[in-house]
């Protein structure tokens, strides 16, 4: 086994110790290496849905207004190294070697488990790279998420749903609390449009650290049954437009703007839209073959699949073909009102990793919730089959996790990571 492999075999491992709530050992873990998140401005993004694509477009601008740019995010699709980033190129190989044989007594000792060692490993190679501002999501939650140790100068709530109440609430209010927990004292908070409840719990929470709160007051999503056409969108009566699909990423790529409008006011408007304008952000409405029209999106909760299907219904008149995975801590009560009657064909597929639901289990599931639905265990069956019977008039659209975009890539020769992101 070479040293890579072995070394990030290791740090998988630490998954075992499962996933912690609370900042203690992150905080233990920081200070045994010099507390290297103190090194650098950050932008600290949480959410729901759209918190990746949101921090994909702020770097992407900051890089374009000449700004040494981090970047944070998970989970990855195909390469660990795509989660931490600096002006879109991501974490070499021999830099985790580093980091990895230097800490691994400290993991040890602190008991750190795989994503406050990740975390810890993000920042400390933004120091090393000497960036002039990080732009770091949250794994999940806020509040006692490791990535809240950050003091930034900026805070970015996305839109707020209903995902991960095993661990962040059961209730969109107590979610919502989750997700305020990144808000700081005095410090900016940019919000996206939320449901009257959220709203109303955030910006309290806002006004209790006496942070000022900036919506988007005069913003226009323009979508287009074009499914070839940019999405267009408005901030403050300036047009603006991103190759990103669909309604919601006019409002992430809105978000982005009026962030950047708030972080450097002198970033001109074409500096923006040039940011913009090179975005590539995997696996989000991507199409997977040059010609037929087969797409997957990563969407993997009730608000985001409700989101992509109700873009195919304005691109399609004809139900598309549909290829699921799920992890098991998804709430599929939540989801299978929204796959009801959605799809001409809905084929089950599994892989084998931990936490994946068996192709046959989710098959089970579905069944008895009333949706027609066709189980292949093997997920490249699945995927020929759905290439197969796509067409100009009837699409496909593979979705529900971010863990079987290596098999997507592979079956359908994509190449996946240039480099840069």
């Amino acid at each position: 086994m070479n040293k890579i492999a072995d070394h990030l075999e290791y740090l998988y491992s630490l998954e075992r110790r499962g996933i912690k709530v609370g900042l203690e050992h992150t905080y233990q873990l920081l200070d045994q290496i010099g507390n290297p998140q103190q090194s650098f401005k950050s932008i600290h993004v949480a959410g729901t849905n759209g918190k990746g694509s949101t921090c994909a477009n702020l770097a992407s601008i900051l890089k374009n207004a000449n700004y040494t740019v981090g970047l944070y995010t998970s989970p990855h699709l195909v390469h660990f190294n795509e989660r931490i980033r600096v002006n879109g190129l991501p974490i070499s190989d021999n830099n985790i070697l580093k980091f990895i044989s230097q800490v691994r007594p400290h993991l040890e000792a602190i008991k750190t488990t795989f994503f406050e060692a990740t975390t810890a490993m993000a920042f400390w190679y933004f120091r090393e790279k000497n960036v002039d501002v990080a732009i770091v999501e949250t794994g999940l939650g806020g509040r006692l998420d490791s990535t809240n140790v950050l003091n930034p100068i900026q805070t970015i709530i996305t839109s707020v749903a209903v995902d991960h109440s095993e661990i962040l609430g059961k209730t969109i209010d107590e979610i919502a609390f989750e997700k305020g927990g990144i808000i700081k004292n005095g410090t900016p908070l940019i919000l996206a449009n939320q449901e009257p409840t959220v709203k109303n719990i955030l910006q309290n929470r806002a006004k209790q650290k006496k942070s000022s709160v900036f919506t988007l007051n005069n913003s226009s999503i323009e979508t287009t049954a074009n499914i070839n056409a940019l999405t267009r969108f408005h901030v403050n009566g300036i047009s603006f437009c991103t190759p990103l699909k669909g309604y919601h990423q006019g409002m992430n790529a809105a978000i982005s703007v009026l962030s950047i409008n708030h972080f450097d006011p002198e970033i001109s408007t074409e500096t923006i839209q040039k940011g913009l304008s090179h975005v590539s952000w995997p696996g989000r409405l991507q199409q997977m073959d040059p010609i037929k029209p087969i797409y997957y999106d990563v969407a993997h909760n009730a608000h985001g699949i409700h989101t992509i299907l109700n873009i195919f219904r304005s691109w399609w008149s004809k139900k598309p073909l549909g290829v699921l995975v799920l992890k098991s801590e998804k709430n599929i009560n939540l989801i299978t009102p929204i796959l009801k009657d959605s799809f001409s064909e809905l084929i089950v597929t599994s892989l084998p990793k931990v936490g994946i639901i068996p192709a046959e289990t989710l098959w089970k599931i579905l069944k008895r919730e009333g949706i027609p639905c066709t189980m292949i265990n093997d997920v490249n069956i699945a995927l020929t089959t759905l290439n197969e019977n796509v067409n100009n008039d009837t699409p496909g659209l593979i979705f529900g996790s971010h863990y079987i975009a290596n098999a997507i890539f592979e079956f359908f020769s994509f190449s996946f990571d240039n480099g840069v992101i």
